[in-house]
């Protein structure tokens, strides 16, 4: 969609319509700062009934394990990212799975990555879903929001970790990503872990191992553009063989409970660290909790790196 949007940009220059090109662009110079002061929530769109299909393509589905009090901020780190992220997005973006009957009062936003917010027209139909920009100053401007009861959401592993995504892998990129602990703890927002079983049996990707020159230059374009560019395939439309579409599987995502954090405005790094050690053993907890009812073997754990 960001470069059909793309496309219509450009291309609009060379008809008789290049003024609204040009008017845009003015519009877009003002706007430039809205994906890091909140976005522009719209809840017309988070409840369009082509996300209910999109549900249930799959399914999807939310399941609650705890209540969030809406008098505080929680920051959810989201796991695993998976090649598109669509749990994520219609989890945490959309009404399709009803988190807002599920959590009353919480209102969410999920981080994406800044370059998506670059591409005309896209950058405003992804802002009215609730995604913002991923970086400090997004955050920050979410959990100082008046009021209380946001939730930012963070796909822990970022774009990284979609080359990490297969069916049957439970390898999280976790271990070094501290920078969402030191917002929680200069906020005083609470964690909530999430875990989204099936998240990465939407897609199957080429082998890539490590240090092949394929997983090189994934690492390169990831490293210039911020993107690894997977190559993945699912099933057809018609047949499930081959093609570009998900496959068919259930995806459960579930919500742990919320970690309390007592706000520290210059947190060290043993308070960083020990906080963070809580957060993975409690985001392993909600895993090993429920992995045996989607048929996940009783020796299987996560894998942090």
């Amino acid at each position: 969609m960001g470069l059909i949007f793309l496309g219509v940009f450009v291309g609009l220059l060379f008809t008789r319509f290049w003024l609204l090109t040009v008017l845009y662009a003015f519009w877009w110079s003002l706007d430039r700062d809205k994906p890091r002061q909140g976005g522009r929530r719209v809840e017309f769109f988070r409840r369009w009934v082509i996300w209910k299909y999109m549900k249930d393509y799959f399914p999807v589905s939310l399941v609650k394990t705890a209540e969030l009090d809406p008098s505080q901020n929680y920051i959810a780190g989201y796991h695993p990212h998976g090649v598109l992220g669509i749990g994520s997005f219609l989890n945490l973006c959309t009404e399709s799975t009803g988190f807002s009957s599920l959590f009353p009062g919480i209102c969410p936003h999920l981080m994406m990555l800044n370059l998506w917010f670059y591409l005309p027209f896209f950058r405003d139909s992804i802002m009215n879903m609730g995604l913002v920009s991923s970086d400090k100053e997004s955050g920050t401007h979410i959990l100082n929001k008046k009021g209380n009861g946001n939730l930012l959401g963070i796909i822990i592993g970022g774009a990284r970790e979609i080359l990490e995504a297969s069916p049957g892998s439970y390898r999280l990129l976790l271990r070094k990503r501290k920078g969402f602990i030191r917002l929680a703890l200069t906020h005083g927002a609470s964690l909530v872990p999430i875990f989204s079983f099936g998240e990465n049996d939407l897609f199957h990707q080429v082998q890539n191992f490590s240090g092949s020159w394929f997983h090189r230059v994934q690492n390169w374009l990831l490293k210039i553009i911020g993107l690894p560019f997977p190559l993945f395939y699912g099933r057809g439309i018609f047949q499930s063989s081959c093609g570009l579409m998900p496959y068919r599987h259930p995806v459960t995502t579930i919500v742990g409970k919320p970690i309390k954090v007592q706000k520290t405005l210059q947190p060290t790094e043993e308070e960083v660290n020990r906080l963070h050690q809580h957060y993975m053993e409690e985001l392993c907890s909600l895993f090993e909790a429920h992995k045996l009812k989607f048929n996940i073997p009783a020796d299987q754990h996560l894998e942090f790196c």
